[in-house]
C-alpha cells in the first residue's frame, strides 16, 4: 500500500497520535479481535506524510526517527531502500 514497507505503515498507524483525529477507524469483531483500517482522509493524510519525507534522505531520516519508535524496523527501512 502506498508503496511502502507495510510494517512501516502498521508502525506508523499503530500510534493514533501520528494522524489526525478520524484517520484510523478500528473495529472490533469477535471477543479479542480488532481490525485497524484507515479512513478515506486517513490515507490522504499519510499520502501526503510520506511524500513529504520522500523529498530528502535527511527528511526520510527525520520522518522515520519521529514517526516509528521501534529501531530494527527503523534500520531496516534505511537500509532497503536508500533515499
Amino acid at each position: 500500500m502506498l508503496g511502502e514497507d507495510l510494517e512501516l505503515l502498521e508502525a506508523i498507524v499503530r500510534n493514533s497520535a501520528n494522524l489526525t483525529y478520524g484517520s484510523i477507524i478500528s473495529v472490533v469483531h469477535g471477543d479479542d479481535e480488532t481490525t485497524t483500517a484507515l479512513s478515506d482522509d486517513g490515507i490522504d493524510v499519510l499520502n501526503q506524510m510520506l511524500s513529504a519525507a520522500h523529498r530528502s534522505p535527511e527528511a526520510w531520516n527525520d520522518f522515520l526517527d519521529s514517526f516509528v519508535d521501534d529501531e530494527e524496523l527503523i534500520a531496516r527501512v534505511k537500509a532497503k531502500s536508500p533515499r
